[in-house]
């Protein structure tokens, strides 16, 4: 068996695998061309074109990450060959602490006390009950359910919305079109967890945008391409007062690393963060790509991404 890794860190990830599989080869996408050529198996975070072309024998990729839609764009990506995911890995909880925090930095003023500290105003405000703060969440997949899960113990109400109807414990969950415009008009905080795909590309447009409350914020920790960046500056207004929107924590972008151009660096009503909501933990993601491979060597194959729903 012969693995191909390529992400940072691949070292590790090498010897990891060579620990586990003492009579496979490993090597790094930094190794001669001759020693990468006619893998078995990649295990790979936004692998480069040239490294796809090089695999004539592949029965199996392994995306190093929860998110596929850069893997899929790829050019020359094989067709045929089985596309497995890392499936939470450990993500979720980190993931429930970034977003826990962004519902509670709106909920409780700090974007309003950090403006009053820039000209030296001290004006308490009053702390709304968590009862008429509803949060909505766009994604109910495993890390979305453990969010939306974690935010409804910490006393919020919290509706969810997916593609198929799905039940989950303390989370009013809604799917379809009808179910799309009826979390989004009760949403005080949205939080946008969805994978990139045809569908959910420029899911927040100005018409979405428009559909939540005066005053709403959003929370995108998903995929940069949901949202329509310009309609979102139109929607917080020019800073200087409010928009139709409040606010917005944003750790994903249309293009990473988000240009020094945006006018989302500057925009007063916008924090940003650099892809770090919820890094993916080297112990378990390695677990979960041993198990991967045992399966594929066992003459079997885990579950699969599907290219055309596009996770």
């Amino acid at each position: 068996m012969k693995v191909v890794v390529h992400i940072d860190e691949a070292s590790r990830w090498r010897k990891a695998l060579e620990s586990a599989f003492p009579d496979a080869t490993v090597v790094t996408s930094e190794a001669a061309a001759n020693e990468r050529q006619n893998a078995d198996y990649l295990a790979v975070w936004q692998p480069p074109e040239w490294l796809l072309a090089e695999q004539t024998q592949l029965k199996g990729i392994i995306n190093l990450g929860a998110g596929v839609d850069a893997l899929l764009a790829t050019p020359g990506l094989p067709a045929g060959v089985p596309i497995v995911k890392l499936r939470d890995a450990g993500m979720a909880e980190p993931m429930a602490d970034y977003v826990l925090y962004g519902v509670l930095h709106f909920y409780r003023g700090f974007d309003d006390y950090a403006r009053q500290q820039q000209g030296a105003h001290w004006h308490p405000r009053p702390l709304p009950d968590k009862a008429e703060w509803p949060v909505a969440i766009l994604g109910l997949g495993a890390i979305g359910q453990q969010v939306a899960q974690a935010l409804a113990g910490a006393g919020f109400p919290v509706c969810g919305w997916s593609r198929h109807a799905k039940h989950i414990e303390g989370v009013d969950c809604h799917h379809g079109e009808a179910g799309l415009n009826a979390v989004l008009g009760r949403a005080r905080t949205l939080v946008t967890l969805l994978p990139d795909t045809a569908e959910t590309r420029g899911l927040l447009d100005a018409g979405r945008l428009a559909q939540l409350p005066e005053g709403a914020t959003l929370i995108n920790p998903g995929r940069g391409a949901l949202i329509d960046e310009r309609a979102l500056l139109d929607a917080l207004g020019d800073g200087t007062a409010h928009g139709h929107l409040r606010g917005a924590l944003l750790d994903v972008f249309t293009t990473e690393p988000l240009p020094a151009a945006s006018p989302l660096w500057h925009h007063p009503r916008v924090a940003i963060t650099p892809h770090v909501s919820a890094p993916t933990p080297l112990d378990g993601a390695i677990h979960q790509v041993i198990g991967y491979l045992r399966t594929f060597e066992a003459g079997d194959t885990p579950a699969t991404v599907n290219p055309g729903a596009g996770y």
